[in-house]
């Protein structure tokens, strides 16, 4: 850990903390996540930590988060990456600006290739969502946090239980076992929607209510647009009131048919039928106008100082925070 200037927090979730850092070495910027080891009786490496490293070390795409070295610190294992200042979420609701849809299309270009690229390659991510979608400052999206992916093999059984609950595909909330990398593109049609809205299209605060969100906007399943739903593990459990569905004009107003159209093809119950990354790629609404702007013309997030040693950064609780953390890990790494 110690090749490294450590500055501040710039991230935390379930499975680590993430903080800026600086090689010393090199001088360069990276991103240091620190995941503790906490493995599952009989796993010789936590699962997750594994599918994020594996999969970095695979990938290699201008639109997917670089994965420099992993080194273990203490209890911890820690991925040191590329370091991206903001996230697709940072800029649709903290920009001056609302996201126009030319800057959206070309958000929306750098995502279907990275996301198509991990799929031509059997991965699938299985946690898009606005906060994974890192943006640096030239403005290229790289898709990031891979603790959720995994080899895309047929006939094989999943857990259910993956995704973050706003952009969760049907079959997940149903308890499918059994699916592909079409949840990714459920999740796509979700951020593609809250570019267009700057706000999420289906929020809720549990499975059931987001399952409910889904069904009333979307219309009922039937045998028609969804074969199969009713085998679905978790399908007899809850039984929603039936429902229309609101027409796509309300779900998505204000913009060009052609993105509403795109939308749509991927918010579909029956996953066979949502549009691969190439294909949409080829959609129209590429080819109409305003069209996609280059990088160089993107509204970006607001620009944060440069990396600062910890020694000098302002904010003294996180300091603190980081401090706390190596230490731990020091201690713990000594008693061992």
């Amino acid at each position: 850990m110690f090749a490294y200037d450590v500055g501040g927090i710039i991230g935390e979730g379930a499975h680590g903390v993430v903080v800026r850092a600086r090689n010393n070495s090199t001088g360069e910027e990276v991103a240091l996540k620190k995941i503790l080891l906490k493995r599952r009786p009989g796993e010789p490496f936590p699962i997750d930590a594994f599918r994020e490293v594996k999969s970095l070390q695979y990938l290699n795409h201008e639109n997917i988060i670089r994965l420099y070295e992993v080194f273990p610190h203490g209890p911890s294992v820690v991925l040191a990456m590329e370091f991206v200042p903001h996230n697709l979420s940072a800029l649709i609701y903290h920009s001056e600006k609302k996201l126009s849809v030319s800057h959206i299309k070309t958000y929306l270009i750098q995502l279907l290739k990275g996301l198509g690229y991990c799929h031509i390659n059997g991965i699938m991510h299985r946690d898009i969502k606005p906060a994974n979608l890192l943006i640096d400052v030239e403005g290229t999206l790289k898709i990031a946090d891979f603790g959720q992916a995994c080899l895309i093999v047929e006939g094989r059984k999943y857990e259910h239980q993956v995704a973050t609950r706003w952009y969760r595909a049907p079959e997940l909330l149903y308890g499918a076992q059994h699916y592909d990398e079409a949840v990714d593109l459920w999740a796509v049609g979700c951020v593609f929607a809250e570019m267009l809205n700057c706000f999420p299209l289906f929020r809720s605060e549990n499975d059931i209510e987001q399952l409910s969100v889904v069904l009333n906007a979307l219309g009922a399943p039937t045998e028609q647009n969804w074969p199969g739903h009713r085998s679905l593990p978790d399908y007899n459990k809850i039984q929603f009131p039936g429902s229309e569905g609101v027409p796509w004009e309300q779900l998505i107003p204000d913009v060009p048919a052609e993105a509403r159209d795109l939308a749509a093809s991927w918010l579909v119950y029956d996953s066979s039928k949502r549009l691969r990354c190439h294909k949409a790629l080829q959609h129209e609404l590429f080819l109409t106008e305003p069209l996609a702007v280059s990088r160089r013309d993107l509204l970006k997030p607001p620009i944060i100082p440069d990396w600062q040693p910890m020694s000098i950064l302002p904010d003294e609780e996180k300091i603190d925070k980081v401090l706390q953390i190596l230490q731990a890990d020091q201690a713990n790494g000594s008693a061992e």
